[in-house]
């Protein structure tokens, strides 16, 4: 089944921690022969490695901190363009540029059946979701897949699932109101799957893909990507018992964020 994308491009605001004025803590020598933008790409780099500059801060507006600094415009941007180079900062849309830092990398495991929630609780971050599009369907291509009659009816789910309160994946899921009826009055902003294990319906077993995807327009526009940067695409079937397949989910993760960890024993 393709990929759905979501029909609107939502904005998505962002509240990661501010940076430090970065005007009165930068030095820019005149008697060196070091360029300016060079000067200021290193202070930065530094600051961030220090932890100065944490994970998620933004970065001054590239003519604001010119400005303060009393440089060219043209000077900073090439400074911001070499530390994302570096893989130090990323642009976030019109949020500016964020730091990424080292470390900032997400490396969950997959060694166990989890959802979103639980993976960002684990990492200590703060999970939260917006919905884009909620609705009850039925579908017979959607019924042939989960092995159901066409008549029957999916909750389907297109979602942004966020980390501390940045963009980390965009979903389109869908779940069979066979397997779990009430799933129909489901808190969709909340995880399904502890909803699930609330009404005693725990998952069994999943079957997931992983892939490499570029992101649509639409999903650059969500996740704050200037221009299409190399994302994972996770499909994933989970059963509840063996042949009874309750959700069928794609989900995009943005793939300068993402490392997945895979142990495989000898």
């Amino acid at each position: 089944m393709p990929r759905k994308p979501s029909q609107t491009a939502r904005e998505i605001a962002n509240s990661a921690p501010a940076s430090p004025p970065l005007s009165t803590i930068l030095r820019l020598r005149d008697d060196t022969a070091l360029p300016l933008y060079q000067q200021i790409e290193d202070q930065i780099a530094a600051l961030i490695a220090e932890g100065t500059l944490v994970n998620g801060a933004t970065l001054p507006a590239e003519r604001h901190l010119a400005a303060n600094l009393g440089v060219s415009r043209a000077t900073v941007q090439r400074a911001y363009d070499a530390l994302r180079d570096r893989q130090l900062i990323r642009s976030h849309g019109r949020h500016g540029s964020v730091i990424q830092g080292h470390g900032a990398r997400l490396v969950p495991g997959m060694d166990r059946l989890k959802g979103f929630t639980q993976e960002m609780q684990e990492m200590g971050r703060k999970p939260s979701t917006q919905v884009l599009e909620h609705e009850i369907l039925s579908d017979r291509s959607l019924a042939s897949l989960f092995g159901l009659p066409s008549t029957a009816r999916f909750l389907k789910l297109i979602r942004v699932r966020l980390g501390d309160d940045i963009p980390m994946s965009f979903e389109t899921a869908w779940y069979s109101l066979d397997a779990a009826p009430f799933l129909e009055t489901a808190d969709v902003y909340g995880s399904i799957y502890g909803q699930l294990a609330e009404h005693g319906l725990s998952l069994s077993y999943c079957d997931q893909t992983i892939e490499a995807a570029a992101p649509t327009p639409r999903e650059c526009a969500i996740f704050g990507f200037a221009e299409p940067k190399p994302c994972l695409l996770i499909k994933r079937s989970s059963y509840v018992r063996r042949e009874l397949m309750l959700e069928y989910v794609e989900g995009l993760f943005r793939g300068d964020a993402y490392t997945y960890r895979l142990r495989l024993e000898a």
